[in-house]
């Protein structure tokens, strides 16, 4: 029964939840969130001012002795916008990791986008299709089409409102010309999926974050005085109208005192309201509803996954990473056949070599994702093809991996050529020292599997594989009367490495 923590790290607020993983479901046993406006300064000066990084950093400590209190087993902390943005970002990361001990992880937009529609599909049934999430943080939106559970196209949009708010709005309450510039650029980044959204006939619009809590209770307050009946949850696109005519003409002492918006929320809500309202009207959708559910539920979902893959949240994964591989081999042009075969001789070797390389089980899923990405650097350039399909692999958004696992995946990829892993080569550097030991091992496995289809051919129907004491021996079953030397001899050129690496002689011959 691990406990798990997740903190995000946000461009207005900082969030923790912290959950049990029982039965193969969470349940959530503590809770916290603090406004601390990190991405204020990044978005006029490009940077993170001290007093919101120390504000932040004490929140943190906060959150940290939680965790400690709760007993968590596993933390994950991730940053967004702000720290995307910010020059001086380093700095925040080193003082953070030096006063609570968390490595935080500053993950992309489209990263974020996948891990709160994986908070939302694990913890709550969707039944209309397709659907449209919505994310508005302080620094970005992110929007979302998903249907029957599987993300079929993401963007993240520089429409945050604490971005906006720093960007457009100077003057309280913000006047006609400040309102219509901002209405501009919002249609302008709109632009870019606006036409999609409409061809996609959105069914259900469902918002997270405190933007949408705030917009949905002021609605729901608007409908009570006009004795209407009405949601918490629900705001429809008539209701954004009248909610952006009345908030964007109070000052901000009387927008305070508006149920549902709050004393820091007030500061921003315009620009929030603003944004939502040009995404009804521009995608012709009726309204949305307010989901509590956020990136720190996708964080956690994504942790008990690993922990038990029969989850609900385990089996989203699972689909996400074998959708979005199968898409990476057909943007990168890889040879969908050749892929698969080097595939399941990889797991192959995996299986029936367990005692010799004794790699966790997790493993087997990166060697799996590794050989049937490995050729995607040839869609670059033949020429250095092993190192671009290590920067493909590791900064391209696979989704259902994380970044650090996408790293993995992609330096057991990187040695198939002629170079070996050292542990101060640039792919191997961001790994932990076990890792560096695994990726070792399990780029072998795929240089074998790889040497197995070397030929391109199919001559191999299939292979086995005997191991004693002090060597491996495998045999190479051919196709008909199709020779196998070309394999033979590619193994052959392994065995010193694979003496090296394992400690043990490898030989080959044809069946």
């Amino acid at each position: 029964m691990p406990t798990l923590a997740a903190v995000d790290i946000g461009s207005n607020s900082v969030r923790l939840k912290i959950a049990r993983l029982q039965g193969g479901r969470l349940k959530e046993v503590h809770e916290d969130r603090e406004v601390t406006r990190l991405g204020e300064g990044v978005f006029s000066g490009g940077l993170l001012s001290p007093e919101s990084m120390s504000k932040t950093v004490d929140v943190l400590r906060r959150f940290h002795r939680a965790t400690q209190e709760w007993g968590t087993d596993t933390v994950r902390v991730v940053a967004t916008a702000a720290l995307r943005d910010a020059r001086n970002s380093r700095a925040f990361l080193e003082w953070v990791r030096s006063t609570t001990g968390w490595t935080v992880e500053i993950i992309s937009g489209l990263e974020e986008a996948r891990l709160i529609h994986l908070g939302i599909v694990s913890s709550s049934r969707i039944n209309a299709n397709p659907v449209l999430l919505v994310d508005l943080g302080g620094g970005s939106c992110e929007l979302t089409l998903s249907r029957k559970g599987q993300i079929v196209e993401t963007v993240s949009l520089p429409l945050g409102a604490v971005r906006l708010t720093n960007e457009f709005l100077s003057h309280d309450p913000p006047r006609k010309g400040e309102l219509e510039r901002m209405r501009g650029f919002v249609a302008r980044e709109m632009g870019r999926i606006q036409d999609r959204i409409r061809s996609a006939r959105v069914r259900a619009v469902i918002a997270t974050s405190g933007t949408a809590a705030a917009l949905a209770a002021v609605s729901s307050h608007l409908s009570r005085k006009r004795k209407q009946k009405s949601s918490v949850k629900a705001v429809t696109r008539e209701m954004m109208h009248r909610v952006v005519k009345q908030i964007t003409r109070m000052p901000l002492e009387q927008r305070r005192k508006v149920p549902g918006i709050g004393p820091r929320r007030a500061e921003i809500i315009n620009a929030g309201a603003v944004v939502y309202g040009e995404l009804l009207d521009r995608c012709h959708l009726s309204g949305f509803r307010y989901s509590p559910l956020g990136l720190r539920d996708g964080i956690l979902a994504q942790m008990a996954a690993e922990y038990d893959r029969s989850t609900r949240s385990g089996r989203a994964i699972e689909s996400e990473r074998s959708e979005s591989i199968k898409r990476a081999v057909e943007h990168y042009r890889v040879e969908l056949p050749h892929a698969v075969r080097v595939r399941q001789a990889a797991l192959l070797l995996f299986s029936a070599l367990k005692s010799v390389h004794q790699l966790p089980a997790e493993y087997r899923e990166w060697l799996s994702a590794a050989a049937m990405l490995y050729e995607v650097g040839d869609y670059v350039n033949r020429n250095g093809r092993h190192r671009h399909a290590y920067y493909i692999i590791s900064n391209s958004e696979i989704l259902g991996y994380t970044p650090q696992q996408r790293r993995i995946i992609a330096a057991i990829a990187r040695y198939l050529g002629k170079s070996r892993p050292t542990p101060g080569d640039a792919p191997m550097d961001p790994l932990t020292n076990v890792d560096k030991e695994h990726v070792v091992k399990a780029s072998v496995l795929l240089r074998l599997a790889r040497a197995v289809n070397l030929g391109r051919s199919d001559s191999v129907v299939r292979f086995s594989l005997s191991s004693r004491s002090g060597s491996v021996a495998m045999k190479l079953i051919p196709r008909g009367k199709a020779g196998v030397d070309l394999e033979l001899w590619a193994i052959e050129k392994e065995r010193d490495y694979f003496r090296e690496v394992f400690g043990r002689a490898l030989s080959a011959a044809a069946a």
